[in-house]
This record gives C-alpha cells, structure tokens and sequence, in this order.
C-alpha cells in the first residue's frame, strides 16, 4: 500500500488573492466556483486530512488503520491471532482469524458488506450497531481510506465456509490479471467482483 502524495499548485503571478492569501480566479465568487469531492475523491485529493502526512508516517497510518480492524475483532472477542507480513515488493499483508468483513448485499447500497466497507467513507460496523464495544484508529473509515490510497489492495475473507476474494485500485474495485503490481487492472463494480472460492475450515 502506497499512499498518493499531493503536491500544492504555485499561484499564478499576477493572481488576485484573498483575505487568507489564497489565489482568486477574477473577482467573481459565486456557487459556481464551489466543489464538491464525492466518497474516496476527498481522501485522494486531501489524503493529509485523514493520515497526517503523505510521507513514511502517514505510510505507517495506513498499515495501522488496517492493523486496528484486527484488534478491534480481538477486543470484541472473535480474533485470537493477528499476523503482519511486509513484503519485499512493499506490499504489506495483514492477516486476523477474525469474523471476516461480510460479504452478503446491503440493501440501501446494492453493494456487498466488502465493497462498501472498503469505498465508502463512514460504512462500517463502528456506528453504533452493535457489532463493536469499542475500536481503534479512524472509527470505521479507516479501511476506505487506506484503500483510497493504496496502488492495490487484495482482500481475502474467510466466511460461512468459503474464501471470498475481491480488488481494488486506489478505492475502485476490479480485477488485475496477475498477482504482480504493475499488472493491468479492469474497473468493474458489484457482487460480481466478489469471488467465491473453495471451501475453507
């Protein structure tokens, strides 16, 4: 997982400037100069709002957003091992023998439990609904936003008695045709990403 780095634009010289000495565009300002970053856009956009940083330590944010979902699962008493592997390619794997994030629709979304937990912000079992006591790290957004961030992101979840796989590329859920980083990715959305594989336990 690699977090974006985000590089700020220079003013143009010449450029009018506001009270806060940011560049203006003419004199104009109505709501037509407003934007609105939808879902996972405002995390790639501002990824410093939600790590603190875009170098080693928000690097280190992301790997413990994920590594917290485990504790989280072993604090409510159905994780008993949590396994961190880093990988020689910079990839990191983190493993729990957890509940597994659930792979059935919601029915608000249309979306499996996966692709929402993973592409939208503030969806999750950390609301209020009982599934957890307590939890670490950003509260349930923790997953999207490391996902936004992340060159690619593989997970596997072990439930009702199958391996269910599903990816995605900074936040958009797909196939790549090869375990390797730079293989070629095909955007797709929907249960039909979601693999269901042979049986396990």
């Amino acid at each position: 997982m690699s977090p974006a780095t985000a590089k700020p634009a220079a003013a143009s010289k010449g450029a009018k400037k506001g009270a806060n000495g940011a560049a203006m565009g003419g004199g104009e300002y109505t709501a037509k100069n407003l934007a609105v970053l939808e879902g996972l856009d405002a995390v790639r956009k501002r990824p410093g709002m939600y790590i603190g940083s875009t170098d080693s330590r928000g690097l280190m944010h992301c790997l413990w957003e994920i590594i917290d979902n485990a504790v989280d699962e072993a604090l409510a008493g159905y994780c008993h091992a949590v396994e961190v592997t880093l990988g020689a390619d910079g990839s990191v794997e983190v493993r729990d023998d957890g509940r597994g994030i659930p792979v059935d629709i919601e029915a608000k979304t249309g979306l499996t439990g996966v692709e929402l937990v993973m592409t939208k912000l503030h969806a999750g079992g950390k609301f209020g609904g009982g599934s957890y006591a307590a939890s670490g790290g950003l509260h349930g957004v923790g997953a999207s936003v490391v996902n936004a961030l992340a060159i690619r992101m593989d997970v596997a979840i072990a439930r009702d008695g199958a391996l269910h796989t599903i990816s995605f590329q900074r936040g958009v859920p797909g196939t790549f045709e090869k375990a390797t980083p730079d293989s070629k990715f095909t955007k797709g959305s929907g249960a039909k990403n979601l693999k269901k594989g042979g049986k396990v336990g």
